[in-house]
């Protein structure tokens, strides 16, 4: 019985690692949770990896424990050492807990190179303190006993505006703006590749943007709340999320007007609802290619 699970496990492992290095271009799900404390669905974080160069968009909780366990599953590009650009969508909480995490777990682990973040207004205010917050560690890591390499501690960061944010020979990174309730400044992001253009929405009400900005690309990464799940609701919280986020019906319409090759979904919302149901959901509005992403799944 044993070597028929460990046989199992290892043809899975096997199926995972040659998934992620089937393409060039590969979208992996480091986190697809919410602010609740689901621990099968860590803090929002999506990886863009173009010729084993990881590209982080956001910094949920547990993000660094999700890139090494999806390098650990055979996506080599995600080792941490690696993590040396983030892209944020905006600056809500669970979005950003785990950035400390970021700008100093691969420095500790030899990241030898800066960490380059770009992110809203905020980003650089918001980065400054966690520096100041870690004056002390920083000092003794870099002038303690303990082996280290300086540049890994050297953050360069950028508030961005609409547009060519970033580009390198992998990759072309676009931000674009979202609605987001009462944010003055969020946004979804297109990465243009060699073989593939990969869109993320952040999070996001309904917005035309993410239309235009897909418009037939080849993985659509959308936020979700169920419909039936949202009825459920009291009205006060009703409210929050209508302005904030995008129900399952919406983005049907949106992903009907944005024709994606794969509509992944996370961040997802469901209130009671199951997986089955959200799919469902959003299946009586749009004909198109949808699945319900889940902690470290690769595209």
């Amino acid at each position: 019985m044993r070597k028929v699970i460990l046989g199992a496990v290892l043809a899975l492992l096997l199926v995972t690692v040659n998934a992620a290095q089937a393409g060039k271009t590969l979208v992996v799900l480091l986190g697809t949770g919410t602010p609740n404390a689901d621990p099968d669905s860590f803090g929002p974080a999506v990886a863009v990896v173009v010729n084993d160069v990881p590209y982080v968009i956001d910094s949920g909780p547990g993000v660094v424990r999700r890139a090494a366990a999806a390098a650990r599953n055979g996506v080599k590009g995600l080792s941490v050492e690696k993590l040396r650009r983030l892209f944020l969508t905006h600056l809500h909480s669970d979005h950003t807990t785990g950035l400390p995490d970021f700008m100093f777990t691969p420095a500790v682990l030899d990241r030898d190179a800066p960490l380059e973040i770009y992110g809203p207004p905020g980003t650089k205010k918001m980065t400054g303190h966690i520096l100041n917050a870690y004056a002390e560690d920083i000092e003794i890591r870099l002038r303690g006993l303990e082996p280290s390499k300086p540049r890994g501690y050297d953050m360069r960061v950028q508030d961005i505006k609409s547009g060519l944010v970033y580009k390198d020979a992998n990759v072309a990174v676009k931000a674009f703006a979202v609605k987001h309730g009462s944010w003055k400044h969020a946004f979804g992001y297109r990465f243009e590749t060699a073989d593939r253009v990969v869109v993320i929405s952040g999070d996001c009400a309904p917005s035309e943007s993410v239309i235009a900005a897909c418009n037939g690309c080849d993985v659509l990464v959308h936020e979700v709340y169920s419909t039936a799940g949202f009825a459920r609701r009291p009205p006060e919280w009703q409210r929050y999320h209508s302005s904030f986020h995008t129900s399952s019906k919406e983005l049907a319409e949106i992903a009907t007007k944005a024709k994606p090759k794969l509509l992944v979904l996370y961040h997802q919302l469901l209130w009671g609802a199951t997986k089955e149901q959200l799919l469902e959901e959003i299946g009586k509005g749009y004909s198109g290619k949808v699945v319900f992403g889940s902690d470290l799944d690769v595209y």
